[in-house]
């Protein structure tokens, strides 16, 4: 039975020991942990891309020999990949937020929820082993038949830690699943589901169908390399494209589970800081769904020069511009919500904006890719790098860090300095433009990723791209700067400092540790800002 005080305290103050953080069931909490652990991987993996960076400043290859810079952007992609931009937001705001936006009081399985997240620290241990003990150099895409019988690195450590890790997302993924179907406040239908809820959905379904196939692809590729069996050595008989269809067919799909939960975010942004409904609510919310649907049709794509029949590349080109729709949709639709909207320009909205912006910019050039001629020329080149970088970075990290600065105040019950976090918004914005830009120019005159050496004809592009990779670095590390600082200095808050529409402003700022004294009750839409007072949220 939970008493009163019990109910009050929240998860803050709860218990400040380590033990009760290591053995919380609180889903608050265990976003906390996530947050601070994959901050880690976050700063560790930027490491590497600076010295990605420092060693393309100059054409010569000076700084480091080819074998440790392959090993440099190995590591990069692979703590970047499986280990930030995956689970960053389901893991974080998405395990903070879901139970609070559905009027819940924590998800279905606490202790799974708390489980995932020792998975994942075993899994993100044994790749950080893995590089302390020499790294690997396969790149993050484990290509066989490389990976699997001749590299000599420590491609069998990194195979098992990402492998474990895939287990962390199914848990988390289904624990979504059946707290968002079973665990609703009343009057909480489908269609009146914050947007954030949705894209989380439909990314957890990637999460439950997706997952296990890269799994098994891994475990294959451990299994070849063990006991030199014939699966992908050709050699012998396996089959090298067999791995790309089985790896892509996830790693696809994984491109929505880090982009469908930022779109949640920026739709949640983008209804608080104009004071509108979403335009189409329901067109945006199928739009996930569509996304995570005919994601899983599209990754044949990235096998247009891989021996693959020209018949399959015309339907995966084909798939390829159909899966830019509901994506266009979302871009549309928070454009028109934005037009004659009540806007303000804090810090969260102007992270929204560079989403939109630079999100955009990432699927147009994505529908070049998928155009079969024009992809042959520039396959494997540092087009490729900047279109993934424009959608991974420049939308799933602002994004990221718009919804961090929005519901930061939720979190903590304090506010961050205005001034230096639209600081981070413009400098990110700019570095990120000035680090990425100059790399479609390099691709497209032909300059092919992964080498550490290259014409000089291409250092002016790679110096711009270098310094760029400065000003962005700053702007990353500023945030984390004056978060810190808001904790003990910053200004408190009340329940919704934003003035904003959702169940998880009606809790104290932090929440108590179950959340809700009483269960709510919904009784209107989702954003009705324009709604009258009386037909508000209320509780019973």
């Amino acid at each position: 039975m939970i008493t009163a005080r019990e109910e009050k305290l929240n998860y803050l103050t709860a218990d400040y020991g380590v033990k009760s953080w290591l053995l919380t069931v609180d889903h608050k909490r265990i976003a906390l942990l996530y947050l601070a652990t994959i901050t880690l991987f976050f700063f560790l993996g930027g490491a590497f891309a600076v010295l990605i960076r420092l060693e393309l400043l100059t054409p010569a290859g000076d700084l480091v020999q080819s074998q440790t810079y392959n090993k440099l952007f190995t590591m990069h992609g692979v703590i970047m990949v499986f280990f930030f931009l995956i689970p960053a937001v389901p893991a974080v705001l998405g395990n903070f937020l879901v139970p609070l936006m559905i009027g819940a009081r924590d998800l279905a399985f606490p202790r799974l929820n708390l489980a995932s997240w020792y998975i994942f620290v075993i899994g993100g241990t044994l790749s950080i082993l893995a590089a302390i003990l020499g790294g690997v150099d396969t790149g993050w895409t484990f290509y066989t038949p490389y990976s699997s019988t001749y590299s000599n690195t420590y491609v069998m450590i990194t195979a098992v830690g990402i492998f474990i890790t895939g287990f962390a997302s199914i848990l988390t993924g289904l624990n979504f699943i059946v707290t968002i179907h079973r665990m609703r406040a009343p009057g909480l239908t489908w269609f009146r589901m914050p947007l954030f809820i949705w894209a989380n959905y439909a990314a957890s379904l990637i999460m439950v169908l997706g997952t296990p196939v890269v799994a098994v692809t891994i475990l294959l590729v451990g299994v070849e390399r063990a006991f030199g069996l014939c699966i992908f050595n050709p050699n012998c008989g396996g089959d090298p494209v067999l791995f790309q269809h089985l790896f892509w067919f996830y790693s696809h799909p994984a491109v929505y589970i880090m982009i469908l939960p930022t779109m949640g975010v920026i739709s949640e942004l983008v209804a608080a800081c104009t004071r509108k409904q979403i335009f189409g609510y329901k067109l945006v919310a199928m739009a996930s769904v569509a996304i995570a649907v005919l994601g899983f049709l599209v990754w044949g794509h990235h096998l247009f020069v891989s021996g693959q029949s020209v018949y399959a590349g015309l339907v995966f080109s084909f798939l390829s511009y159909a899966v830019g729709i509901p994506s266009a949709v979302k871009v549309f639709n928070w454009t028109a919500t934005l037009y004659k909207g009540a806007n303000t320009y804090q810090t969260p909205m102007l992270y929204a904006f560079g989403f939109i912006g630079l999100f955009t910019i990432g699927g147009l050039t994505g529908l070049m890719l998928a155009a079969t001629g024009l992809d042959v020329h520039v396959h494997d080149t540092y087009f490729v790098v900047a279109h993934f970088h424009y959608i991974m970075v420049g939308g799933a990290i602002m994004g990221y860090l718009g919804g961090m600065h929005f519901w930061w105040p939720k979190m903590t019950g304090r506010m961050y300095p205005e001034l230096p976090a639209k600081l981070s918004a413009l400098v990110i914005f700019v570095g990120f433009n000035l680090t990425f830009f100059p790399q479609f120019l390099l691709g497209y005159l032909g300059m092919p990723r992964r080498y550490h050496a290259y014409p000089e004809e291409f250092q002016v592009l790679n110096v711009m791209s270098t310094a760029g990779a400065s000003v962005l670095a700053f702007g990353y590390a500023l945030p984390m700067f004056y978060f810190v600082w808001s904790l003990r200095y910053g200004q408190r808050v009340g329940n919704n400092p934003w003035g904003a529409k959702g169940l998880e402003w009606l809790t104290s700022s932090p929440p108590p540790t179950h959340n809700f004294d009483v269960t709510p009750i919904v009784t209107e839409p989702a954003y009705a800002y324009a709604a009258e007072e009386g037909a508000e949220i209320v509780h019973t």
